[in-house]
């Protein structure tokens, strides 16, 4: 009788199966939910200003002969107007430095400069030329200047940098031929606004 009793079973779980075949439970799941962080864009547009020290070396030269007249210590403020072009980052800064020698004399700085920098996130590396003026008591002469810096957005308020640049006067005190060229590297702090 047993017997009967699991062929009879057997019978129906095998009708069962081959009518409508297996199917495994459904489980309903909820997908998770997908998080997308966006790299935050780094602007570099606005205006900004700030302080720098550097040192360097000035040397006068007239014809072949060149005379080195001494290292120097340069104290400024800078200010200017950057705008981000996606690539490209342009601008112009006005900066003033207050250069000390070895022994009591000092001399003033100006410099009106273009900016052109590549926008590599919060690192920008750039190139300046513009013009100069220096001027120590007698002496007031006009010149040229570039340069090669980079800086480096800390914060989007707070940048600092390096800058290498020369200064070029030809013509010095009206004298054809007599040249003086200044030669700085600068570490700078900028706080943008």
């Amino acid at each position: 009788m047993k017997l009967a009793i699991f062929s009879a079973l057997a019978a129906l779980a095998g009708t069962a199966a081959s009518a409508g075949g297996y199917q495994a439970p459904v489980v309903e799941t909820t997908p998770a939910a997908v998080v997308e962080t966006a790299a935050a864009e780094v602007d570099w547009t606005g205006f900004y200003a700030g302080l720098q020290y550097g040192q360097g070396n000035a040397d006068l030269s007239f014809g072949s002969a060149s005379a080195d007249i001494g290292d120097f210590d340069a104290w400024g403020l800078h200010a200017g107007y950057l705008r981000d072009m996606g690539k490209y980052v342009l601008g112009g800064e006005l900066d003033y430095n207050r250069l000390t020698g070895d022994g009591d004399g000092h001399a003033d700085l100006w410099r009106l400069r273009g900016r052109v920098g590549a926008d590599l996130g919060k690192f920008q590396p750039y190139l300046t030329l513009g013009v100069a003026r220096y001027s120590e008591e007698d002496l007031s002469e006009t010149g040229f200047t570039y340069g090669i810096g980079a800086e480096y957005l800390f914060t989007p308020r707070l940048s600092m940098g390096v800058e290498y640049s020369r200064n070029s006067f030809r013509d010095v005190a009206d004298v054809d031929g007599l040249d003086l060229d200044a030669d700085a590297v600068q570490l700078r702090a900028s706080f943008r606004f």
